[in-house]
């Protein structure tokens, strides 16, 4: 795997360096200490896995990660355990590496790499199983816990700032993301956006009447813009 090296301190990039001497299977092609000249870089030539520092003067690892349109596979290096949970967001985030990072743990980052496959194809294949599978689970981060949620149960996602509400059958959650991220993951069949802050299961509508819904005790409005779509699912007589 051809591989660059991206921190900001000269001894952690040279530390990570001889890390990848040990793997013959890696290539380490050139090593950054900063993301703007790795953006350059990566905008001429493509590669297979980026070695990823989080904290940096003026662009953070994450902020670097926003700017790839298909990012290859990253596995981030950091002495910050507390943003693991925010990396689990990030399809292209194959593992996290806490320093001083040890040579087996270094190895097994690797043999993750190798075995995944490239974010790209991992996301497309997500996204089609979700949209012709009904019955798919979703996966939800809470207290770095993965809480698994059957999608048909959820009758209402509401966003609330930088959070969003999941409403179950069973029980409701809140999580740190965004309505979009989520929408993504959801089947067109079952869910609509019906306003800006909310997605309905439109199986669950009670009534309707004006420009809102009634499904459970909850009101949710709904917008000029996405009422004709609402109208164009439901079973009219």
């Amino acid at each position: 795997m051809n591989c660059i090296i991206i921190d900001d301190e000269a001894t952690a990039r040279a530390i990570i360096a001889q890390l990848c001497t040990n793997i013959p299977s890696l290539n380490v092609l050139e090593d950054f200490p900063n993301a703007m000249q790795a953006i350059k870089y990566l905008n001429q030539n493509e590669i297979d896995l980026i070695f990823l520092d989080i904290h940096m003067p003026d662009f953070t690892g994450f902020d670097f990660i926003e700017t790839l349109k298909n990012p290859p596979k990253i596995i981030l290096t950091t002495s910050d355990p507390k943003f693991a949970i925010q990396a689990f967001e990030y399809d292209c985030i194959i593992d996290y590496l806490v320093k001083p990072i040890t040579q087996d743990r270094f190895d097994k980052a690797i043999q993750k790499a190798a075995s995944s496959d490239t974010p790209s194809k991992r996301i497309k294949e997500t996204k089609n199983a979700v949209e012709t599978s009904s019955g798919h689970d979703l996966y939800i981060n809470i207290d770095r816990r993965l809480i698994k949620i059957d999608i048909p149960t959820i009758y209402l996602i509401e966003a609330k700032g930088d959070y969003i509400q999941v409403k179950t059958e069973e029980k409701n959650y809140t999580v740190h993301s965004t309505l979009k991220k989520i929408e993504d993951k959801l089947p067109n069949d079952l869910f609509l956006k019906v306003h800006r802050s909310y997605i309905i299961n439109v199986q669950k509508i009670i009534d309707i009447e004006d420009n809102s819904v009634l499904i459970k005790k909850d009101v949710i409005p709904v917008s000029r813009s996405n009422r004709p779509e609402l109208m164009k699912r439901l079973n009219l007589l």
